[in-house]
């Protein structure tokens, strides 16, 4: 699979030309020039070619802007292509011209020049001066409107063979078959320090500051024996405090990785206590039906002596405030260090195998008439008996059991509380979301 990078200065639609080209909303799109910070990748969306959508180039010796570009320059010198944007309507500026040099002397793979936001020829500038970038004639296209995109195509297609629809499908399915583990958290907890931890190297942007992070990353890697497609997303601060229209497309790009997900790695900060807002993505994250880890990181901020009392505290507070889960899974661990993040990863994977295996349904009727035998259900408001019939597995992620009843169909929560705690106890799904749904058997002589 060949590897394509789009480069350039602030500004020229290069995110706009990367969600084009994958057919995806993956890259944060915005009129602000500097938006992007970090390298975004992804996959052509009818070719089986890799995608890198970088920061904008910019002068800067240091700041959020230096590893932003340094970060780009990187991504150029690895790539097999490089598609360099400029901005058609605005026409050859120095930053062009200097940005041009340095992928010349970065990278000897070929480059194809485009002259983005051509779709009204009444607005552009005469586009023969960005001859002077050497790297040939330019291609007209818009990215916003996704034509030109042929001239893309061709140029790719005479660098690698042309695959076949089976191999980009292929490619896509390898893809999904990768378990996803989305990184949520407020702002400036360690997340993309996590990353880096679990990569082996600074692929991402740290900064002691909040909002460094903006889009949310996806990373396929191997980990701790697995195969795993990381998201890195941008932090989440309470609604009242965001202000910025940036910050909100952020936010609502990380909350959209829960939905992606399989598993979500909420991180807070071990040093303070568990905020109300880490409680309500906890919740969002049990109501889309998946695993929750909570990692405590900083964990070696924390004196040795207060380490056993300060971990109880902060996972009684959790575990009052959160009840959905029969037993949260709470981990300390160091991003920074290192320490406690193999020991995490063993845990998720743990669950994941449970999540995916089907429970024999003898079983679980076996569960279930052993808990109504213990506790016998209530009486519906209209003083009828409930009568628990059958039982079944009828899905995974949440897990879900299904449970045919005759008589009462008003089952109070309690007692439904009372059946998930059960089931999760004897199947060993206390990390688990479980959802019980009661199907009413219908009297065929009505």
């Amino acid at each position: 699979m060949i590897k394509v990078t789009i480069a350039g200065r602030p500004n020229t639609g290069k995110s706009t030309l990367f969600n084009g080209l994958t057919n995806t909303r993956d890259a944060l799109v915005h009129d602000r020039p500097g938006v992007t910070r970090d390298c975004i990748c992804g996959i052509f969306a009818d070719r089986p070619y890799s995608l890198c959508d970088t920061a904008g180039l910019e002068k800067a010796s240091n700041g959020i802007a230096c590893d932003s570009t340094n970060m780009a320059i990187s991504a150029i010198t690895d790539a097999d292509a490089v598609l360099f944007v400029v901005d058609g309507r605005t026409g050859l500026t120095d930053e062009d011209l200097q940005w041009a040099r340095l992928v010349h002397r970065k990278t000897h793979a070929p480059v194809l020049l485009l002259a983005n936001k051509a779709e009204s020829a009444k607005r552009m500038t005469d586009i023969q001066e960005f001859y002077k970038l050497g790297f040939g004639e330019p291609v007209k296209i818009s990215a916003e409107h996704k034509t030109g995109f042929n001239a893309i195509y061709d140029f790719l297609d005479k660098i690698a063979e042309k695959s076949s629809d089976e191999t980009v499908e292929q490619n896509k399915q390898i893809e999904d078959n990768k378990l996803k583990i989305a990184i949520l958290g407020q702002p400036n907890v360690g997340k993309s320090t996590l990353v880096n931890r679990i990569l082996g190297e600074n692929r991402q942007i740290v900064r002691n500051e909040p909002g460094v992070t903006r889009d949310t990353v996806k990373i396929p890697t191997h980990f701790y024996g697995r195969e795993i497609l990381l998201m890195d997303t941008a932090g989440l601060r309470r609604k009242a405090g965001v202000t910025d229209d940036v910050e909100t497309l952020s936010a609502l790009k990380s909350l959209d990785a829960i939905e992606r997900a399989n598993v979500v790695i909420l991180v807070v900060d071990a040093t303070r206590n568990i905020e109300n807002q880490a409680l309500g993505i906890a919740a969002r994250v049990y109501n889309a039906g998946k695993i929750l880890c909570l990692a405590l990181n900083k964990w070696d901020l924390i004196n040795p002596a207060e380490r056993d009392e300060k971990l109880l505290k902060l996972k009684h507070q959790f575990t009052n405030s959160f009840h959905q889960i029969i037993k949260p899974m709470i981990l300390a661990i160091s991003a920074e260090t290192g320490t406690g993040v193999q020991n995490m990863f063993r845990r998720i994977y743990e669950q994941w195998d449970i999540s995916n295996a089907q429970a024999p349904t003898s079983l679980i009727n076996r569960i279930i008439e052993n808990l109504v035998t213990t506790r016998q259900p209530p009486m519906s408001r209209l003083k009828r008996p409930m009568k628990i019939k059958f039982a079944r597995q009828t899905g995974r992620h949440p897990m879900r059991i299904t449970i045919n009843v005759g008589g009462a169909s008003d089952i109070p929560e309690s007692y439904t509380r009372y059946l998930r705690r059960g089931l999760a106890t004897e199947l060993k799904w206390d990390h688990l979301p479980i959802v019980i749904e009661y199907k009413k058997d219908e009297n065929p002589f009505d």
